[in-house]
């Protein structure tokens, strides 16, 4: 895989089965999240996670949720969190701002803890970009996490 011969190489290590997960969930446009989450926790389980590792909290919409994840993420409880969510332009700048705040919020709440956080939060034209995306999203999300958790475990 390496293009540099003879340096150590850290590969992808998606065994979740010791980590501690929790998941953020946006209500709003609540029939894609509810599929995000159902992708993510199958996703989870699939990669060794159990079930009791898995803490899982509901905020209203995209914008409230670095203030929970920021939460989670300094109660040291948690080796990784995903955020999952849905935000469907609309004819109004809102979109914008939604969209970039909730990005920006996830990334300083992951600087700022070290705590990893797996973005599952879709931004998409419309209701049907979102449904047909919903599933992947939310298996990759999962792995994004299990993944990076391990990976910060290994280079610490």
């Amino acid at each position: 895989m390496s293009q540099c011969k003879d340096v150590r190489e850290i590969e992808p290590d998606l065994r979740g089965a010791a980590l501690r997960v929790g998941v953020v969930m946006s209500r709003f446009n609540r029939e894609v999240g509810d599929g995000l989450l159902s992708a993510c926790c199958r996703r989870l389980g699939e990669l060794g996670v159990p079930p009791a590792h898995v803490t899982v909290a509901t905020v209203p919409g995209a914008l409230e949720q670095p203030l929970v994840l920021q939460t989670m993420a300094q109660s040291g409880r948690f080796d990784a969190l995903v955020a999952l969510g849905c935000v469907i332009r609309g004819e109004t700048y809102h979109f914008e701002i939604v969209s970039n705040e909730s990005a920006r919020g996830i990334t300083d709440v992951q600087l700022a803890t070290g705590i990893p956080i797996a973005n599952g939060v879709l931004t998409t034209e419309n209701d049907d970009q979102a449904l047909s995306r919903m599933d992947v999203k939310g298996r990759e999300a999962a792995e994004a996490a299990i993944e990076m958790a391990n990976l910060l475990r290994t280079v610490k």
